[in-house]
């Protein structure tokens, strides 16, 4: 690689599924989830600083609400590499103006990589040879590159990759053409999807020259990207919500996949705590837990004071943080957001979100 990757975190969501403990202040990249005391966007930052190379290539993307926050939790980030957006609007506007600001200071030749602020990395060092292999695609070809996960199970929740041909060799790891993209199909389809040993998971990863995405935009998004040129964050209030996949990559034919083999979450939900952390054999736990007779649960609480107690339960999550402790079955969790907007709902508890 000629050149350092210009790394950049997104870091606007809210991760409400991690409620209570992630909330409008404090959302899920702020956490420490593994009980390391390091918050998954420090851990984030701290594993893409050497493809960057130094702080001043490494940019973060946020919202209005949480950028002090993000300056916080990361104090040596330039503040001009740091982007407020004024409202959210989902991944394609972050992507689009991100690689604008980027172009002005870098040109259009600058390799970038986006990367959500909350996943989780097994192994750091085929991560980083896998971003380098991708920068030299991008660096060469007109690629827009993105990292597929090997799915472990049909997964319903996650967008597929469908490989296509096999384009090249990268450091002995191979990239392949992208035939297509799918987003969240139903279990019987995930099924047939991995019986064909072709598919991916999305991984929210991509790599690729300014010029060569600010060009794809301009061809497939005008609605995102000309707004935008002309106005930059003051755009923000005409721009529709859209992801970059809709908008991008489901459009584009520069896009290629590299399998990805170096262990991945993207910790969408508590039930994740399984795959971080390693439990006593019956239950999984952060923070003091007594119980009888009791298996398969997840526990949490973010004071070392206060202990939970059970008896008998199986495959629940109980979670206690400040005033709030949350208990929902596993096979619930994803219904945290309908009980949040039931308290957004009433005024009296507006202070728990």
């Amino acid at each position: 690689m000629t050149q350092p990757l210009i790394p950049v975190i997104l870091a606007g969501g809210k991760g409400e599924r991690f409620w209570p403990l992630s909330r409008r202040q404090r959302p899920k990249q702020f956490l420490s989830l593994d009980g390391s005391g390091e918050s998954l966007l420090q851990a984030t930052a701290k594993r893409l600083l050497p493809l960057g190379q130094t702080w001043d290539n490494l940019w973060v993307i946020t919202a209005a609400p949480i950028a002090e926050g993000v300056r916080e939790q990361l104090e040596k980030l330039p503040s001009g590499n740091l982007l407020v957006e004024p409202q959210g609007k989902d991944t394609a506007p972050a992507v689009a103006w991100t690689t604008l600001e980027i172009s002005k200071r870098y040109g259009k030749e600058a390799v970038i990589g986006f990367f959500p602020a909350d996943h989780w990395i097994k192994n750091t060092n085929e991560f980083e040879a896998t971003l380098k292999a991708a920068s030299q695609l991008a660096a060469t070809e007109k690629a827009i590159v993105t990292l597929g996960i090997k799915p472990s199970y049909p997964s319903t929740g996650y967008g597929y990759i469908e490989q296509g041909k096999l384009t090249h060799t990268i450091e002995n790891l191979p990239v392949y053409k992208v035939s297509r993209f799918t987003e969240k199909p139903n279990l019987e389809t995930a099924q047939s999807f991995i019986e064909t040993g072709r598919f991916s998971w999305t991984s929210g990863m991509f790599i690729f020259r300014a010029g060569v995405v600010l060009e794809e935009l301009e061809k497939y998004a005008p609605q995102v990207i000309k707004p935008l040129q002309e106005k930059g964050e003051a755009a923000y209030g005409e721009l529709e919500k859209n992801s970059i996949d809709y908008a991008l990559m489901e459009k584009t034919q520069l896009t290629y996949v590299l399998p990805a083999n170096f262990g991945w979450d993207d910790l969408g939900d508590w039930n994740s705590l399984e795959r971080l952390i390693e439990g006593d054999g019956d239950n999984t736990e952060l923070g003091n837990h007594v119980t009888l007779d009791s298996k398969g649960n997840i526990i949490y609480s973010s004071n070392n004071d206060d202990v939970i107690a059970t008896i008998g339960l199986e495959d629940v999550v109980i979670v206690r943080d400040k005033n709030v402790t949350l208990v929902v079955p596993k096979n619930r969790t994803q219904d945290i957001k309908k009980l949040l907007k039931e308290i957004q709902s009433k005024e009296q508890l507006e202070n728990l979100l």
